[in-house]
């Protein structure tokens, strides 16, 4: 990336240029290599090893050809593949409320062998029309987010706790988040990534199982779920867009994804 695109990521960051040129004991090289990322190599994926929902397990697609649902014969989440997991999200029945009121089913985008796995809350507006996460205004800086430490989109992959817009874009409730995690935690098998973004309080909630602030969730390298998959919690765009002055805190947060990136998961100290 040249000089010029990256001072421009910066500056949407709300970044003062020298910020990426003073560097102290404590602080960290934003200065990514000529090439930040390997070449993409396939990953195996990893067996759920955790009892699932079995509302979410038991696939009950709308039957069609009557005025019923009948159970059909699918492969329980844990054993499908990309194509018949994304097939089923489109065809999942478990929240009424949310199925009543959804254009269509958010189920995510970009590399299925990403290192980087980034996990946001739930779809709005314009990502229950287009079908694709994080595509408005904070999509749009979460994009600038990531150029700012020369990554693409397409290089990660990004996903949802909630795979239907909620009304009104309120919050998951506990009961929708656990009915739709099946989904998620499959993505997050077939993924397998070096390491999770959790993107607001909501994802941070959801994958770690607290309930503690995510302004003290930040600055810490928590794990996830048997595979110990690090995980970096950070602001959401959406809240970055409403409190710009948090943006040199989330920087700070990109810093160290990706320093965790390019050192093979070293746990590092609080990095406040």
């Amino acid at each position: 990336m040249d000089e010029i695109k990256r001072r421009h990521y910066l500056a949407v960051m709300g970044i003062p240029l020298w910020l990426s040129k003073t560097i102290s004991a404590q602080s960290i090289d934003v200065r990514p290599p000529v090439d930040v990322r390997p070449p993409v190599q396939p990953k195996p994926s990893i067996p759920i090893q955790k009892e699932q929902n079995v509302t979410a397990n038991t696939i009950i697609p709308k039957d069609n050809t009557s005025n019923h649902t009948t159970a059909q014969a699918m492969p329980p989440i844990a054993n499908m593949d990309w194509e018949t997991l994304a097939t089923q999200v489109t065809k999942c029945q478990a929240c009424h409320e949310l199925v009543t009121n959804r254009s269509q089913t958010v189920f995510g985008t970009g590399n299925r062998n990403a290192d980087l796995l980034i996990i946001g809350e739930a779809p709005g507006a314009e990502e229950d029309k287009q079908g694709e996460p994080f595509v408005g205004r904070a999509g749009q800086l979460l994009t600038s987010m990531l150029q700012a430490i020369n990554l693409q989109r397409e290089q990660v992959y990004i996903a949802n706790i909630l795979k239907c817009r909620p009304p009104n874009n309120r919050d998951p409730s506990t009961n929708e988040a656990q009915r739709c995690e099946p989904w998620l935690l499959r993505q997050i098998e077939l993924i397998n990534p070096k390491l999770i973004l959790a993107v607001g309080r909501i994802a941070a909630h959801n994958l770690l199982k607290t309930n503690i602030a995510v302004g003290k969730l930040r600055c810490k390298v928590h794990q996830y779920g048997l595979q110990n998959i690090p995980v970096i919690v950070t602001y959401h765009p959406s809240y970055l867009l409403r409190s710009p002055g948090q943006k040199p805190h989330a920087w700070k947060d990109l810093q160290m994804v990706l320093k965790l990136l390019n050192q093979d998961m070293v746990i590092l100290e609080d990095w406040k």
